[in-house]
C-alpha cells in the first residue's frame, strides 16, 4: 500500500542510538516491532493486570491481551488513513511495557511512594527505561535500540511533556507533534479497554445489560438494534454483538475524523504534522463527550466496585510493603539490583526491580519475605 505523503516512512527514519547496519528483509519499524515482542518486557504483560487480578478469576483480559487488541486496531486505524501500520503496531505494542503489577493503583501507589524521594513513577518514562537501559539481551547496546520515532512515541503518545519540568527528555522534541501515527495510540487504546472493560465486567456480572444501556446512550442505541433484528437470540450473545457495533462505531468514528482533520489542516509532510498547531488524531466532539460518558460510567461502576477495589487495595499494599522491605533491605533482592543499590538511588533501583514484577511473583515475593500470614490476611 502507498502510504500517506505525511505518513513517517521508515526509510525517513532519524535512526538508532546506536547506529546498525539494515536488515535485508525487515524495514526499521517492523524489526522495533519483533524486538518488542521478543522482549523480556512485553511476555511479563501476561501476568500484570487490566482491570480483574487472576486472584478475581483467570478468565479475563490480562495486560498483554489488552495489548495485542490494541496492536489489532491500531494497524486497522494506520491502514485506513495510508499510515505506516508497522510503526503504530510497535507503538501499539510498545505503549504499555512500563506498567507495573496490579494495573493503574499499581502505578498511583509506586508514584506515592518516590514522592517523598523526590521521585515520580509514570508508566510511559518507564517504559522508555525499559527500552533504553533495563531490557538487556545484546552485546553492543544497553537496552533494545529502538527507533527514534517509537522512542518518541513511548514518550508523546498520550500526552505533552513540558520541556523546562523536563529537561531529560529533550532529545524528544517536546516542542513538537508526534507523528500520526503516534497521535492514534491514546485513542485506540481508549477504544480498546472501554469496549474489553464493558465485556469483562458484563461476563463477571458486575455489570449487567439494563444498568449499561441506562446509563450509556452509545451502547443503548446498538443494543436495541440487536434486539430489534434478533429478539430471540442468547443475551450473551446479543450483549457481544452490540459491543462488536460499539467498537466499530467508534474505530469508524476516529478514522473519518481523522482523515478530515488531516485534509483541513493542509498538512502533506510529517514536519508539517510535526509544526502543527495541535494534534490531528482523535474522535469527532460529539463522540468525544458520549465517549467520556462510557469512562465515567465504567469508572464509577467497575473500576470503583467493592469487590475490584477491596482485591485492588490489597494487592497494592502488599507492593507498599516490598518496597519499604526494599528500601531497607537492599540485599533482599537479586544480587544485581542489591549491588546496582549501592551506586545508584536505591529508591529507583527498588522501583524497577518491582515494576518489573508480575502480579503472582509480586504476591509471592510478599509471602516468602514478610511471611505468608500476612499475605493469606490480605
Amino acid at each position: 500500500m502507498e502510504l500517506a505523503s505525511y505518513a513517517m516512512e521508515a526509510g525517513n527514519s532519524r535512526g538508532r542510538r546506536y547506529p546498525e547496519p539494515p536488515h535485508p528483509y525487515r524495514n526499521n519499524y517492523a524489526r522495533d516491532r519483533d524486538r518488542v515482542i521478543h522482549s523480556r518486557a512485553f511476555r511479563r504483560l501476561e501476568a500484570k493486570t487490566q482491570v480483574f487480578t487472576t486472584r478475581y478469576s483467570d478468565h479475563f483480559r490480562n495486560r498483554l491481551t489488552h495489548t495485542l487488541e490494541v496492536a489489532q486496531i491500531a494497524r486497522t486505524v494506520a491502514g485506513a488513513l495510508h499510515l505506516n501500520a508497522d510503526l503504530a503496531e510497535a507503538l501499539a505494542l510498545v505503549h504499555d511495557i512500563g506498567h507495573p503489577p496490579f494495573g493503574h493503583a499499581g502505578e498511583r501507589k509506586l508514584d506515592e511512594l518516590l514522592r517523598p524521594h523526590g521521585d515520580s513513577f509514570d508508566h510511559n518514562l518507564q517504559a522508555l527505561r525499559i527500552v533504553e537501559q533495563l531490557e538487556q539481551r545484546y552485546l553492543d547496546f544497553p537496552g533494545i535500540n529502538l527507533t527514534f520515532e517509537v522512542r518518541e512515541g513511548i514518550v508523546k503518545h498520550s500526552r505533552d511533556y513540558d520541556a523546562a519540568q523536563y529537561p531529560a527528555l529533550a532529545e524528544y522534541l517536546l516542542d513538537q507533534r508526534p507523528p500520526i501515527e503516534a497521535q492514534l495510540i491514546d485513542f485506540v487504546d481508549e477504544i480498546a479497554y472501554n469496549t474489553a472493560d464493558l465485556d469483562d465486567g458484563y461476563e463477571a456480572k458486575v455489570l449487567d445489560i439494563e444498568t449499561i444501556c441506562r446509563a450509556v446512550p452509545l451502547f443503548a442505541r446498538f443494543h436495541e438494534e440487536v434486539e430489534r433484528s434478533h429478539p430471540q437470540a442468547i443475551e450473551k450473545l446479543k450483549f457481544n454483538e452490540a459491543a462488536k457495533r460499539l467498537l466499530d462505531h467508534l474505530v469508524t468514528a476516529l478514522i473519518e475524523n481523522t482523515r478530515a482533520a488531516v485534509a483541513a489542516s493542509g498538512v502533506q509532510t510529517v514536519e508539517d504534522v510535526r509544526r502543527a498547531p495541535r494534534r490531528l488524531a482523535g474522535f469527532p466532539a460529539s463522540l468525544a463527550a458520549e465517549n467520556a460518558g462510557l469512562k465515567k460510567f465504567l469508572l464509577s461502576r467497575l473500576y470503583n466496585h467493592p469487590t475490584i477495589v477491596g482485591d485492588r487495595e490489597q494487592s497494592v499494599e502488599a507492593l507498599a510493603q516490598l518496597f519499604d522491605l526494599y528500601v531497607a533491605h537492599p540485599e533482599a533482592m537479586p544480587k544485581s539490583y542489591a549491588e546496582l543499590a549501592h551506586r545508584a538511588p536505591r529508591h529507583r533501583v527498588v522501583c524497577d526491580y518491582i515494576a518489573g514484577m508480575t502480579d503472582h511473583f509480586l504476591l509471592r515475593q510478599h509471602a516468602e519475605l514478610l511471611g505468608a500470614s500476612s499475605a493469606r490476611s490480605m
